[in-house]
């Protein structure tokens, strides 16, 4: 990918002014504190707000709200917030621009929508950071408002279409411009400090089956996310008869991340609702949607109504004005079909794109574009292979009819037309047409096979990585999650802690009270752990009443006060067993990753024996191993 210094440009880019400069720089800065980030953030009190919005937004649990920049920016992270500020600070800028044919409106609706669906999907598959994924998202199409802003008059130009008709349109800015959009968004984004692992992404996201990334990998995962939160934006946006194939692409996408259809439906309304919320904030249009599950009925409904029967769309076009007409009201009056006419190749072609026929019937000699060309430039496109196309010549010999099929004809009609032959024509092209909607219905179905098994394939990946009773990660998972925490302990050389805690006297709980009792109990504890945890920490269920809490970037004290906390909360829950009330407690040992270990399993085994040496010290309480020779008193806290 082109950096910044290796793209023509001849005007003045996007970039953020004002606060969101000041604050971009000082992140910049190795030595940057939170406190001299909130003071700056504070002379905003929109960017103000807009943080301690996002930073109490759904994507965070339910935690404890925020009512500070400064509390904000904490949980966020500078990075985060850096990245925020920066695309809040474009969207206040460039509500409108010199590009007359550029929709400055729709663009930042359309991207807001993107990155509240990255934020929801990233936190649902977490795939990443949610809130640096939403700014990710905001800002994943902002070449397209480089573009306009920097060539206004000749973007102008390829958004109007003057320059070619059915032209990709990064094809048409690499041929004008010399760069295209996801070029200049990559680029930009590598200026503003977003990471190399989140640009490569965005740039392959609207084509990610050709990123050529590793199927699996985390980038793999993402550039697939980027297109299922783009196509969400597109059905924001789309009118009501373009929403209805948004929609059924949406469910194969979102079959893929383990959605079944309601499930899709309610993360897309629900993604709806915030996006309007938003868009008021933003002072960004965000249109009233129906609700996911109506817009797939209607196009269930619309599918059911294809009946093979109804009227085809059929694109005529001769440049003779007497057959034209003739042919036109045979097609339309007797034959009952929509029939839309051109006069020469040209203009066939750019009513081709507009109208999807079905069916094209050509006169062979034309001035400019002839029957010929016209058929192979449909040919050429995806979408024009479809079409079943009819030739009318006036000569019929052998050479001119192995042209012609040659060419992608499909049929041919001898001038001039005789309309008992034109309705056998007809009826053959409706067959042709008939077997081609019936294998579209095939291979939806098959689409929706796919869905179904890699949604179950998905359920039983959890299953196999989850503990049924408790419902937190298994000992496979937990060892999984400990073994990549590990790994980025090593990598940003950060401390990493864990904590091995055993409900006391639970043997005695299930002989006197039953194992039904017990297993609520487990069930209550592991509510308990979950609640008490971190944002970054993860927990399992080890096996019995054992339980690991893996801290990540946490030094012992810290651990330490972690495992206090989570002791006091289960120490303070009241189970009920019939008429009889039990309280419970438990004993931890918390260790922290040092110098000399080598292994997850050390760490692991360190915990264990710090556990051991809380329940010989009395239980209910938490212990650490003493950095001494070994057989040294243990540290208890209490």
């Amino acid at each position: 990918m082109k950096t910044l210094e290796h793209i023509p440009l001849n005007g003045e880019l996007p970039s953020p002014k004002g606060v969101a400069l000041a604050i971009l720089e000082l992140c910049r800065k190795d030595d940057a504190t939170i406190a001299e980030v909130a003071r700056i953030a504070q002379t905003d009190p929109a960017l103000a707000s807009r943080l301690i919005r996002q930073a109490n937004s759904a994507a965070h649990g339910g935690g404890r709200p925020v009512a500070s920049v400064t509390e904000a920016i904490m949980r966020l992270g500078m990075g985060t917030v850096r990245n925020l500020a920066l695309g809040f600070s474009l969207v206040d800028q460039y509500q409108n621009g010199p590009c007359g044919q550029f929709d400055y409106q729709g663009f930042w609706s359309h991207s807001l929508l993107m990155g509240l669906a990255m934020q929801k999907f990233s936190n649902m598959t977490g795939a990443g950071a949610s809130e640096e994924l939403f700014a990710c998202g905001l800002l994943a199409q902002v070449g397209r408002l480089s573009l306009a802003t920097v060539y206004p008059v000749e973007y102008g130009r390829l958004l109007d279409g003057q320059d070619g008709v059915a032209r990709n349109l990064v094809a048409l800015e690499q041929e004008h411009l010399q760069t295209d959009h996801n070029e200049l968004t990559a680029a930009l984004l590598g200026e503003w400090g977003i990471p190399g692992a989140l640009i490569e992404p965005i740039y392959h996201h609207e084509e990610p089956e050709h990123s050529g990334f590793s199927t699996g990998s985390r980038p793999y995962q993402l550039v697939h996310l980027f297109y299922l939160a783009r196509r969400v934006a597109d059905l924001g946006l789309a009118g009501e008869n373009e929403r209805n194939a948004c929609t059924a692409e949406l469910l194969l996408l979102g079959g893929r991340i383990g959605l079944d259809a309601e499930q899709l439906g309610a993360t897309v309304d629900d993604l709806v609702q915030q996006w309007r919320t938003w868009g008021e904030l933003l002072r960004v249009p965000a249109s009233a949607l129906p609700s996911f599950a109506h817009m797939s009925a209607a196009h269930a409904m619309r599918d059911e109504k294809s009946d093979g029967a109804a009227a085809l769309r059929v694109l005529l076009v001769d440049d003779d004005p007497t057959t034209r007409c003739m042919m036109e009201g045979v097609l339309s009056g007797a034959l009952g079909h929509v029939v839309v006419c051109a006069n020469n190749g040209r203009e066939a072609l750019a009513l081709a794109v507009e109208t999807q026929p079905q069916i094209v019937v050509t006169d062979w000699m034309m001035p400019g574009m002839d029957g010929l060309d016209l058929a192979r430039a449909l040919r050429a496109t995806e979408w024009g292979q479809t079409m079943y196309l009819i030739m009318l010549t006036g000569h019929e010999n052998e050479d001119e009819v192995s042209e012609a099929f040659e060419a992608g004809v499909d049929d041919f009609l001898v001038k001039p037309v005789n309309v008992r032959t034109l309705r056998a024509r007809l009826r053959a092209a409706r067959h042709y047409v008939q077997l081609l909607e019936a294998w579209e219905r095939d291979r939806a179905q098959l689409k929706q096979f796919a869905a179904e098994l890699a949604i179950s394939n998905r359920r039983l990946a959890h299953a196999a990585m989850t503990d049924l009773l408790t419902n937190l990660p298994n000992r496979r998972s937990g060892m999984n999650a400990l073994a990549k925490a590990w790994a980025a302990s090593s990598r940003f050389e950060q401390p990493l802690s864990v904590m091995m805690l055993d409900i006391d006297h639970f043997k005695r709980i299930n002989d006197s009270h039953g194992h039904a009792v017990g297993d609520t109990v487990l069930r209550d504890v592991a509510q308990a752990i979950q609640q008490s945890a971190r944002k970054d920490d993860s927990m399992c269920r080890m096996g019995g009443e054992e339980f690991l809490v893996i801290c990540p970037n946490t030094d012992l004290k810290a651990a330490v006060q972690a495992a206090e906390r989570l002791r006091r909360m289960v120490e303070r829950l009241r189970i009920q067993a019939g008429e009889t009330e039990i309280q419970t407690s438990v004993s931890i040992g918390v260790a922290t990753r040092e110098v000399g270990m080598t292994e997850t399993d050390a760490l692991v085994n360190a915990a264990d024996r710090a556990l051991y040496r809380a329940k010989q010290a009395g239980r209910n309480r938490s212990c650490v191993l003493p950095k001494a020779p070994v057989g040294a008193t243990q540290v208890a806290i209490r």
